[in-house]
């Protein structure tokens, strides 16, 4: 059976942010390979600003928990993220780090390599919560594991115990502690993360196997094929519009943006999915980890044009 409407609220984002040096290239390198020819770009990434931002702009109130180095990457990732509405109150600056920083790779078909040095986004315990705001049932809290292990699931224990939801993206894949699967959260891994953590290569099995380790829903998402999820046990599969990919960065960020921002405004879980694997589809089509993530309005015309 599917749970009650829940009240809007707030999303809380406990995440890495980074600063992403980017190289297009007509072809990703192979072992020792060099590839010229190539046009630079520096954005504000991680996906903890990507998941915020992209909450932001699709309709959600929200804040991002982390840290963010001393430097002038830390002082212009902080001006990105205010600028596009994120509230940085919470955004901590740890005066002996540097900010986070990604070297990021991508072809001409949108396919990308990443490497991560994580500065601030590791220099940080579970104690980054003492004297936040109390959080509201109707919150809904997002992570990855692209922080403090402690420090998630401190987060996740904080927003299960006031009854709001717990959605976290098990990015890079990694044994789920069981501290955090006790907190029942809706996991959403992409198909390499869930056979990672499974061991199944099919999407489906993968899904079902997670939802019965959490005992909640899960999610995981195919990219251009969509997604599918368990609820209540019920498999279901959800198709994404065809779309011509510049830039397939972030796509995953702006999926779960864009479900967290849908269950903050009281979305069943069968909505949420059909906004997010619209919304992500749509965000391929622009260069950048979150400056591709279209309005909520378009995402709706787009929806609505295409059921047409």
């Amino acid at each position: 059976m599917a749970s009650e409407p829940r009240p809007h609220g707030r999303v809380v984002v406990l995440g890495s942010v980074n600063v992403d040096l980017v190289v297009n290239v007509d072809r990703l390198p192979s072992a020792g390979q060099t590839v010229g020819g190539g046009t630079f770009a520096r954005r504000t990434g991680g996906k903890g600003a990507n998941q915020a931002i992209a909450a932001f702009r699709l309709g959600a109130d929200v804040s991002l928990v982390g840290a963010v180095g001393d430097d002038l990457f830390g002082d212009e990732a902080r001006r990105v993220l205010e600028e596009r509405g994120v509230d940085t109150t919470e955004l901590a600056v740890l005066i002996e780090e540097s900010t986070g920083a990604a070297l990021i790779v991508v072809d001409h078909a949108g396919e990308n390599q990443i490497a991560v040095a994580p500065g601030a986004n590791a220099a940080y315990d579970r104690t980054i919560w003492d004297g936040l705001p109390e959080p509201s049932s109707s919150d809904v809290f997002v992570s990855s594991f692209e922080v403090d292990l402690g420090a998630l699931v401190a987060g996740a224990e904080r927003f299960a115990a006031a009854g709001a939801l717990v959605l976290i993206n098990p990015a890079p894949a990694m044994e789920l502690p069981g501290t955090m699967l006790a907190t029942r959260p809706i996991l959403v891994p992409n198909e390499g993360e869930a056979q990672t953590l499974t061991g199944e290569s099919d999407p489906a099995t993968a899904a079902r196997v997670l939802s019965a380790r959490s005992g909640a829903p899960a999610i995981v998402t195919l990219g251009a094929m969509g997604a599918v999820f368990v609820e209540d046990g019920e498999l279901v599969r959800v198709a994404a519009p065809v779309v011509e990919a510049l830039d397939t960065t972030g796509a995953g960020d702006a999926f779960v943006g864009a479900l967290a921002a849908e269950l903050s405004a009281a979305r069943s879980l069968t909505e949420a999915v059909q906004f997010a694997v619209h919304a992500a589809s749509l965000s391929v089509r622009v260069a950048g980890a979150h400056e591709g993530v279209p309005t909520r309005p378009y995402v709706e015309e787009s929806m609505a044009a295409a059921s047409r």
